[in-house]
């Protein structure tokens, strides 16, 4: 078989940054890595791409394999290939995010690799360039929310305005006035009232809604901004 001569060769991995919204806090799946080097520290998942597979069902199976999850929402993020993150040998990683409900999908998580969800302002030590990948994805998720309505993908099947709100305000790292949220996510017509209310905070209770899925879909690429100007951010 034909190769390209005088190349150096280097080893392709994935590595899946996995957010997860548990109806109060924003949080991240991590995993304790099973081999050298920094074998037993936190990590998120990854694997090396293998010769018969391309990227996405690379990513697709070690998440499946470390976590026990799929199904879930995954996007490519973005290529690291410092010569040096990885100490053991020249290694490119093309890392992933994923959005999922943790409540929906804590059944489905594996014990095999000590998979545990950690609040996002408490993150562990991670080894190589991790810190940076997870804060790569939460910019992109940031410029993306302003945008599309993807935080959904991290709520239950029905949710409040409180909880919905929180999400954002989670995400953005910022306070958003109550009114006028309820005003402006209420207007986009995504959102169905359902007849029961939430009464764990209150007496009172707060109305759940659901996502209109019909209109989701047809107004992905056209949804109100709630966040002014993302880049700034």
């Amino acid at each position: 078989m034909l190769k390209y001569s005088k190349q150096t060769r280097l080893l392709l991995a994935v590595d899946c940054i996995i957010f997860g919204f548990d109806g109060e806090v924003l949080k991240i799946l991590l995993i304790k890595r099973d081999f050298q080097p920094e074998k037993g520290n936190w990590s998120l998942m990854g694997g090396f791409v293998q010769a018969d597979e391309s990227l996405d069902q690379a990513a697709n199976r070690i998440l499946k394999q470390l976590t026990g999850l799929e199904g879930v929402y995954l996007e490519q993020l973005y290529t690291f290939g410092d010569p040096n993150r990885d100490p053991m040998e020249r290694t490119v990683s093309v890392a992933y995010f994923a959005l999922v409900d943790i409540n929906k999908y804590q059944t489905q998580i594996s014990a095999d690799y000590h998979a545990e969800w950690f609040q996002l302002k408490r993150t562990p030590k991670l080894i190589f360039d991790q810190q940076e990948m997870i804060e790569q994805a939460r910019k992109r998720i940031r410029y993306k929310a302003a945008m599309h309505p993807i935080l959904f993908e991290l709520l239950p099947t029905k949710f409040t305005l409180p909880q919905l709100q929180i999400l954002y305000e989670s995400v953005f790292n910022t306070t958003i006035d109550k009114r006028n949220f309820s005003k402006r996510v209420l207007a986009t017509g995504l959102l169905i009232k359902l007849a029961d209310k939430d009464k764990a905070g209150s007496k009172r209770g707060a109305y759940y809604y659901q996502l209109n899925m019909q209109n989701y879909y047809a107004k992905f690429q056209a949804f109100m901004n709630f966040i002014p100007n993302p880049d700034t951010l």
